[in-house]
């Protein structure tokens, strides 16, 4: 069983598609995957389906007022949802207790074993939502924008959490590449910016992932529609670069 956690403290960057897309992929190859939505603007939650002001949620579950069992919701898409919650964007001034930076390690301990792959999905920004996303998982996954450098600026500073999670919470967390998003193959400056990903990725220790996922409508339309983007547009650069980015992934977990 593999927890991934799709994280970049930037916005825009393809997080929320990433994590929604890898988790339907992953599904529809047999697997049985829960996507926990971390993120308190509860997109992941909103593009599958669920209304998160009618169900129990992560929040519920952080404060102990339910149970991760009693907050799974299978969608329709195929997998099953842990619910976010708007209340979730006051975690880091609500949630002070010591050792606050496991309280989503050990709702997860408890079903991961019903689950072959966990997806989690987070929030832009370098909180306690974060830090509790690094120390439950195994395998971390960075979106980066293609066309926009400030992506890129804040690669050092995430870097830094994740050496400290790896220092103090999480000895085993592994970066397994970065995800170039919203790529246009005819921009000079998309060309210019995947030079320096390369660079950035070199000084992380990892890699970035060979498949770049190119600008597609087929993504926010299936948004739109709460559709899998593999069925609802099949043959669209987004779908085939997703599923050569999940292929990938895969193989590297070999």
């Amino acid at each position: 069983m593999q927890i991934i956690a799709v994280a970049n403290q930037k916005g825009g960057v393809g997080k929320t598609t990433t994590s929604t897309v890898l988790a339907s992929g992953l599904y529809s190859k047999g697997h049985r995957v829960l996507l926990c939505d971390l993120d308190p603007q509860t997109n992941a939650s909103f593009m599958t389906g669920v209304d998160v002001l009618s169900v129990a949620n992560l929040y519920d579950v952080f404060k102990g007022e339910k149970t991760v069992k009693e907050t799974i919701v299978p969608v329709r898409l195929g997998f099953d949802l842990l619910p976010g919650s708007l209340l979730l964007a006051a975690a880091d001034s609500e949630f002070t207790q010591t050792g606050r930076e496991y309280m989503l390690k050990e709702a997860l301990d408890s079903i991961k074993e019903q689950y072959d792959y966990i997806v989690i999905d987070t929030p832009p920004t370098l909180g306690i939502l974060v830090t509790n996303a690094l120390t439950a998982a195994d395998k971390l996954i960075i979106p980066v924008g293609a066309g926009d450098i400030f992506s890129l600026q804040g690669l050092t500073q995430f870097y830094g959490i994740i050496q400290n999670v790896r220092k103090y919470c999480n000895h085993e967390l592994q970066i397994s590449g970065l995800l170039i998003t919203r790529y246009n193959s005819r921009s000079n400056v998309n060309q210019a910016l995947k030079g320096q990903v390369q660079q950035i990725a070199e000084q992380m220790e990892t890699k970035v992932f060979k498949a770049a996922i190119r600008e597609s409508v087929s993504v926010k339309e299936s948004q739109l529609l709460k559709e899998d983007l593999f069925e609802q547009a099949p043959r669209s650069n987004a779908a085939k670069d997703y599923q050569a980015f999940i292929r990938e992934f895969l193989e590297g977990e070999v």
